[in-house]
């Protein structure tokens, strides 16, 4: 650096608390953190997806150049981060999950456990989102692969039901099904991760076959206003459809808590 007569002036670092907290010690990497942050940078990048199953320890022990005990450590470190996930048997191993998905719905279904989203709130925030999926969904005109899955998706919920088996599964993915016709990833983290929350819900009331096939003519409604090309109509109908499902979500809940309010 320049003084003000122009010559070079040299920062003087004196040894006091402040700057010895400023730089410290650099420890040099472990092994298994080397492999689990080049994992972490494949999975990051896109080389690696949801699903995909990585190689086997020996496998990766030698691409790495590293012994298995490495990789052991490297796997462990990524399954606590959520990155992977351990399945067990003769086909598992260490496989690939979307940790993004998984770290905001379990939080949603932490804070619905604990109290601290109503179902109105529930109610009120599916709409809010769900309408943005409608319109995203028009704003980008969805597939015909997009309407081909919504309408295998409740012909097989309407089959469920005329046998008299439940299609609770059904009309979750329903939703899913919309948000991923958005072409929007945001919201489809948002609507997947809520509809954890909803699923869970439903797991622990006793919902009316009633419902169940109200929900479904619903569904087939709404893929009725899309392919028309019928904004308006198409959320017109999902407002009533998710304001009726939160409304007996909340006479469910009163009838099993003796009147308060289910959480």
């Amino acid at each position: 650096m320049n003084d003000e007569h122009g010559a070079d002036r040299v920062l003087d670092l004196q040894p006091t608390d402040v700057v010895s907290t400023l730089f410290q010690p650099i420890k040099p990497r472990r092994a298994f953190d080397e492999a689990s942050a080049e994992i972490k940078r494949l999975i990051f990048k896109g080389v690696l997806k949801p699903g995909d199953r990585l190689p086997s320890e020996t496998e990766l022990a030698s691409r790495f150049g590293v012994g298995r005990q490495t990789i052991r450590e490297a796997l462990r470190l990524l399954e606590l981060s959520g990155f992977i996930s351990m399945q067990k048997g003769g086909v598992g191993g260490p496989l690939v999950v979307d940790t993004i998905l998984n770290t905001i719905s379990n939080s949603f279904l932490d804070a619905f456990q604990m109290g601290r989203i109503t179902i109105d709130e529930l109610t009120l925030a599916r709409l809010a989102i769900e309408r943005m999926v409608l319109e995203s969904l028009f704003a980008h005109s969805p597939s015909a692969t997009d309407i081909q899955a919504l309408r295998e998706n409740v012909s097989q919920a309407r089959k469920k039901v005329d046998v008299g088996l439940p299609s609770y599964e059904e009309n979750t993915q329903f939703h899913k099904l919309l948000a991923r016709a958005s072409k929007n990833h945001l919201l489809t983290i948002l609507v997947e991760s809520i509809m954890t929350v909803v699923a869970h819900f439903r797991s622990i009331l006793a919902v009316h076959p009633e419902l169940t096939a109200k929900t479904i003519t619903a569904h087939e409604q709404i893929i009725d206003a899309i392919v028309k090309g019928n904004r308006k109509r198409a959320l017109t109908l999902l407002e009533a459809h998710l304001t009726d499902i939160g409304k007996r979500f909340e006479e469910l809940a009163n009838e099993q808590t003796g009147g308060t309010e289910g959480g």
